[in-house]
């Protein structure tokens, strides 16, 4: 069960990770197509060169048509896509000047306790996903550009959202074993397992 869950949070993490690399790309395109539009379209291209530059603008050199659109869509599923990693890890931002003075046995129920809340939010923010993707397929609402239905960014987002569900569940009732009996099964930001 251990490793199906660290391979899980894995690939969804790789997953994400390539869909904000294609954004990445996507955007600095969309940047670069606009800046050389805008460049086109100077009076200098427009008078001297018109034939060069028409020729350019007529192969669509421009921003990307819904652009806005597939980064939101994207960015989303990638955020949902790093929660299962970043629980399995243990990787979240955590402030411990307080806690880093008190002993092993009483920081790892600290850990399990801030690990069922955070699960417990996730479970929340995923339901209340799963309520917005019911709606959004429900009024057939689309992009303003793209015309694709808004539904379908809230339902990769709900599936990368499902597995961090699985592997917070996971991870708290690990969290609690640890404490429990004093041992680690998983990692931690400290590099310790």
């Amino acid at each position: 069960m251990h490793q199906l869950i660290k391979t899980l949070s894995r690939v969804t993490a790789l997953i994400g990770g390539a869909v904000l690399i294609a954004l990445v790309v996507m955007t600095t395109l969309s940047i670069l197509g606009r800046s050389i539009n805008k460049f086109l379209h100077r009076e200098f291209f427009e008078t001297q060169l018109t034939g060069f530059s028409q020729f350019l603008l007529d192969l669509g050199v421009g921003e990307i048509n819904g652009n806005y659109e597939l980064l939101e869509a994207g960015v989303a599923f990638a955020i949902f896509s790093f929660l299962p990693v970043c629980q399995f890890y243990g990787a979240h931002a955590s402030v411990d000047v307080f806690t880093s003075v008190l002993p092993k046995a009483i920081n790892r129920w600290i850990v399990a306790f801030w690990e069922i809340v955070l699960t417990a939010v996730i479970l929340l923010i995923v339901w209340r996903l799963y309520g917005g993707l019911e709606r959004y397929y429900g009024n057939g609402e689309t992009t303003i550009f793209l015309q694709f239905p808004v539904w379908w960014s809230y339902a990769f987002s709900f599936a990368a959202g499902v597995v961090a569900c699985i592997v917070s569940v996971y991870c708290a009732f690990a969290r609690i074993v640890e404490a429990s009996g004093g041992y680690d099964l998983l990692p931690s930001e400290h590099g310790e397992h």
